[in-house]
């Protein structure tokens, strides 16, 4: 026996469905903000820590672009989209900074830095207010995108 159509109530919403844009839009999203970031803090000279908030709001607004389901999961790809934009700066910021007075460009640095070096300088770089920033990045992620 067929069944009838199913008509949607009047203030439900259609289900929405994640697609391969979905991910490129999430993906362009991080690296491209990350990207900026590490753009800025070398022209400014400082680590612009309070970049990381405003790269959370972009991740989420990334995520609501990309049409992902409302709820715990969206705000893990957040904070996860997030934390990576932090990273990939910090990388960048540090192999920026480091491979120029070795005379490398920014690309062969970040090659080249290992993972306890960049940890080390990472260190060395971010001050108590920076943490704070990049803590309330996180919170802001989370909130943000679910």
């Amino acid at each position: 026996m067929p069944t009838a159509p199913r008509i949607p109530r009047q203030n439900e919403r259609p289900q929405r469905r994640t697609t391969p844009f979905s991910w490129l839009l999430l993906v362009l999203g991080t690296v491209g903000f990350a990207a900026f970031w590490v753009l800025l803090a070398v022209a400014w000279d400082r680590q612009c820590s309070w970049m990381a908030v405003l790269g959370a709001l972009d991740i989420a607004w990334m995520l609501r672009l990309g049409a992902w389901r409302p709820g715990p999961r969206r705000a893990a790809l957040g904070l996860t989209a997030s934390a990576l934009i932090v990273l990939i700066a910090n990388w960048g910021i540090a192999a920026t900074q480091y491979g120029g007075m070795l005379g490398f460009d920014a690309l062969e640095s970040a090659t080249r830095l290992g993972p306890n070096f960049a940890w080390t300088l990472f260190q060395l770089a971010n001050t108590g207010t920076d943490l704070i920033w990049l803590g309330l990045a996180a919170v802001v992620a989370v909130v943000a995108s679910r």
